[in-house]
């Protein structure tokens, strides 16, 4: 079997990095390919050394951009990629523009090469179309043969949008993998001491959010809050190229002067910092699985998260909406106060095993008959094979039957 496996973002590496061993164990041919995405060293380079991912047989190089030319990059960069090499598998993880972008190639494709597509973390939904990702989620399921689910909550968002089980297969978190593989050395840094922090004496922050970061007062709001949990506690944030941007753009650099600044940190400083941390403070999606893993706090700075099994862990909360400072200092105080949950994660599937499970589910799907593709009746809520229709006569003669 000869898989695909595609990165573009700091959260995908993450996942297809405990892939890559799983696969070859089992004996199977693996093309890694880096859309280039997140493309520095801060933001890609230093995760693929931390997680001991090899150089990718292909970069594409597509940048940053707006949402539809960071895609089209994507797809224009890929699509000779997918015919020179011909896997069996295109594997896509998350919900960043590469993977839209090269499961569009890949789907419309799938007649030429036979190329099948694997979505891991299938079945995500925030149910806010305001959310780039959401999209980019959505999607990504719709175009897949195989849809590879990180929670048991994930199969009933794809059979109400009428996917099937046979489609489903439910593997657990990857994050989780790369998470438990690396604590240990993450654990070994001296990072802390280093740095002046004491273990659970601090709070670790991120935000990266376009909708959060993008505009003035919203990101105002974050940072005045991020202050005055500081009186109390030190405040540790990585500072995302975004986020240092729009600091400077709408003049809030004298917020930032109560925290501990620093830049972006490798996979593997991000995790020790994480680990040692009283609570944490985040818009990202990856730290929301990570803290429950863990079993520390999570205050998440969005409306409303794709991981609702985070929050009924217990682990997880979401600050009242719309934000404020009082809103999110409260929400970090109760966080606080129920402190860390010192029992392994029970998170059905978060058990550091799902990359075995992804492999299984590769290799049983591989064995299935690939079904011609199928077209939905109009007037009907059923679908009908393709080979059905020899014309489009036949089409329009079967809606005027119905």
């Amino acid at each position: 079997m000869r898989v695909m496996l595609v990165a573009g973002a700091r959260p995908n590496f993450m996942k297809v990095a405990p892939l890559v061993p799983a696969l070859e164990r089992a004996g199977h041919e693996i093309v890694l390919v880096h859309t280039g995405q997140h493309y520095d060293a801060q933001m890609s380079g230093s995760f693929f050394q931390d997680l001991g991912l090899p150089a990718p047989q292909h970069s594409l190089g597509a940048g940053s951009g707006t949402h539809a030319v960071q895609t089209a990059r994507v797809m224009q960069a890929f699509e000779p990629v997918l015919l020179d090499e011909r896997p069996d598998w295109v594997v896509v993880p998350g919900d960043v523009n590469s993977t839209l972008g090269c499961a569009l190639v890949t789907v419309k494709l799938k007649g030429d090469l036979g190329a099948r597509l694997a979505h891991l973390e299938a079945g995500l939904r925030s149910h806010d179309w305001r959310m780039p990702e959401e999209v980019n989620r959505v999607l990504t399921d719709r175009c897949s043969d195989l849809l590879l689910t990180p929670s048991t909550d994930a199969a009933a968002n794809l059979h109400a949008e009428g996917l099937t089980s046979d489609r489903i297969a439910f593997v657990g978190n990857l994050m989780i993998d790369s998470l438990f593989a690396h604590l240990p050395r993450a654990r070994g840094l001296g990072l802390l001491a280093e740095s002046g922090l004491s273990r659970g004496r601090y709070v670790a922050a991120t935000l990266h959010r376009p909708s959060n970061v993008d505009h003035g007062p919203a990101l105002r709001v974050f940072l005045e809050a991020l202050g005055r949990i500081a009186e109390h506690l030190p405040v540790v944030l990585p500072l995302h190229p975004r986020t240092r941007a729009s600091v400077t753009r709408w003049g809030l650099d004298p917020l930032l002067a109560p925290l501990r600044v620093c830049e972006p940190l490798g996979y593997t400083e991000m995790l020790s910092l994480t680990d040692g941390a009283a609570a944490v403070l985040t818009d990202s999606g990856g730290l929301q699985e990570e803290t429950s893993a863990l079993g520390i706090p999570c205050v998440t700075l969005r409306e409303q998260t794709e991981r609702p099994v985070t929050i009924q862990h217990g682990t997880n909360r979401l600050v009242p909406w719309p934000p404020t400072v009082d809103g999110i200092c409260a929400t970090l105080g109760r966080a606080l106060a129920a402190g860390r949950d010192p029992r392994p994660c029970r998170i059905e599937g978060w058990d550091g095993r799902a990359a075995a499970r992804v492999v299984a589910a590769l290799e049983s799907a591989s064995e299935s008959v690939v079904e011609p593709h199928e077209t939905l009746s109009r007037t009907r809520n059923e679908c009908v094979p393709a080979a059905h229709y020899h014309n489009r006569d036949d089409v329009r003669q079967s809606i005027a039957a119905d």
